[in-house]
């Protein structure tokens, strides 16, 4: 298992990536001070339970995030309430949503 970092810069502040990369698996998740954006392995209705505000980025096994590089490329695919009442909605670009949360 190997963990690696990533900070991005946004206009609002920092929001900070993390990683943790097995040889066919990863789990990704940026987070800034308002909320964070994660891959799909998150459970939302456990964030929920939480109260925390989150989205899943998209991704699939045959189209994975794969790294905190291509984190930002990725589009939005699911919100909670939390994360929606920020601004953050399905199909929004993560840069964009790297905005909100910051």
């Amino acid at each position: 298992m190997d963990i690696y970092t990533k900070s991005y810069q946004t206009k609002n502040g920092l929001v900070e990536g993390v990683q943790v990369k097995w040889p066919n698996f990863s789990i990704l998740l940026v987070t800034g001070k308002k909320a964070f954006l994660t891959c799909g392995v998150f459970d939302l209705d456990a964030i929920d339970a939480f109260g925390g505000a989150a989205a899943i980025v998209e991704s699939t096994p045959s189209n994975p995030i794969g790294n905190l590089d291509r984190f930002p490329d990725r589009k939005i695919a699911k919100v909670n309430a939390k994360a929606k009442a920020l601004g953050i909605t399905v199909g929004m670009d993560v840069r964009g949503a790297f905005e909100i949360i910051a």
